[in-house]
């Protein structure tokens, strides 16, 4: 499992399909990665459980692809 102090905030999260998803805010707590707005297509905040996370470099890489990962998210107006 990854740990929340490897992510880091600005930094690009893609899913497994290689597809942007956001570029990451900053971890809500230590289970949740939180997504910028302005990066969102919907001007939103979404939330990544931390568990969807497959492993981090230069970005952070999702084990879901950019479909599944829009519709499983959570949304903040």
């Amino acid at each position: 499992m990854v740990a929340a102090n490897e992510i880091r905030e600005h930094m690009e999260v893609r899913a497994a399909d290689g597809g942007h998803v956001g570029t990451v805010d900053h971890m809500e707590g230590t289970s949740r990665i939180k997504l910028t707005r302005t990066d969102s297509e919907d001007g939103k905040h979404h939330l990544i459980p931390l568990d969807w996370v497959d492993h981090v470099d230069a970005h952070v890489h999702l084990n879901k692809d950019a479909d599944t990962v829009r519709r499983e998210w959570s949304t903040l107006n």
